[in-house]
Order: structure tokens, then sequence, then C-alpha cells
């Protein structure tokens, strides 16, 4: 039972610690294209793997921690309500659509992608009590297509190199 739990514990900090280094990384190399919130989402690579590898509430601890220590350590207080937002959503998205079959690890990062990008709008419009906001969601929705095909292919070959040692290691 002992070594279980200090398995689990240990996983979690490695996919947390990464989550925090992609996020640093993205913090360093900013994209801007006119239009805020548009990100790589590289930390999702690590939360979309953890949902295939650990499971969904796994993947809600280390997506919130992530958000939590990011928020704190590269960002404000608005920019942690916007990606705990547009995370949870995404995470739930992602969650269902894991559970139907016939949608590939692309096609749940996909949708992710565009629900983590429609909390954040939606955020922002209640936050600055208006809708405007919404004339931002196209370009929004196109950048997260991308960006959600993008970490579903580079979650995949993340998967199979930690099945891959998690079945040599035992």
């Amino acid at each position: 039972m002992r070594k279980s739990t200090a398995r689990k514990v240990a996983y979690y900090g490695i996919f947390v610690a990464l989550a925090f280094v992609f996020s640093f990384v993205e913090v360093l190399v900013p994209v801007s294209l006119g239009i805020p919130g548009i990100k790589l989402g590289l930390a999702n690579i690590v939360v979309l793997t953890a949902l295939y590898a650990m499971g969904p509430r796994d993947a809600f601890f280390i997506s919130c921690v992530r958000i939590v220590l990011v928020g704190f350590t590269f960002g404000n207080m608005a920019s942690l309500l916007y990606s705990m937002a547009g995370g949870l959503l995404s995470w739930l998205v992602m969650c269902l659509l894991k559970k139907i079959k016939g949608f590939s690890m692309i096609g749940v990062s996909l949708a992710g992608g565009i629900s983590h990008n429609i909390g954040q709008i939606a955020v922002a419009a209640l936050m600055l009590k208006t809708v405007s906001v919404i004339y931002y969601l196209p370009v929004l929705l196109i950048a997260g297509t991308i960006t959600g095909i993008l970490i579903g292919i580079l979650g995949g070959m993340l998967l199979k190199v930690q099945l891959r040692l998690k079945n040599s290691i035992g």
C-alpha cells in the first residue's frame, strides 16, 4: 500500500513539475497575434497525458495545482481566474469525450483546446460585464483548434514514452 501511495505522489510531482516548466517556457516565448489569450498551451500536454495514463481525478488535480502555481508565480488574480475557468471546462469536456468511443486523443485534445478558450471568454464577459469580448472568439477557436491538434499529437507521443517507462520500471 505504501509503495503505491509513494509512486502516486511521485507521479503527481513529476507531472506538476513538467507542466510548470512548460508554462514557464510559454512565459519566455510569448505568442502575440494581437489577440489576448492565445497561447500554445504546452502544459496541456501533461494534463492530457495524465488523463489517459492516470485518470480523470488525477488529471484534474494536476491541472488545478499547475494553474494555481503558475497563476501566483507568473500571473495575477485575473489570469488565474481565466486559466482556472478554461482549464476546468477543458478538463470536463476532455473527460466526457474520452469516455465516448470514436474520439482519438487528438480529437479529445482539440475539443479541450476549443473549450478552454470558450471558458476564458465566458469569464472575461462576466468580469468585464460586456459581451463584446465574444468578437475574439473566432480567432481563439482557430488557435484552439490548431494548438489542440498539436497538443494531441505531442500528448500521444509523451503517453507512449511514459507507458514504456512504466512497463520497464514495473
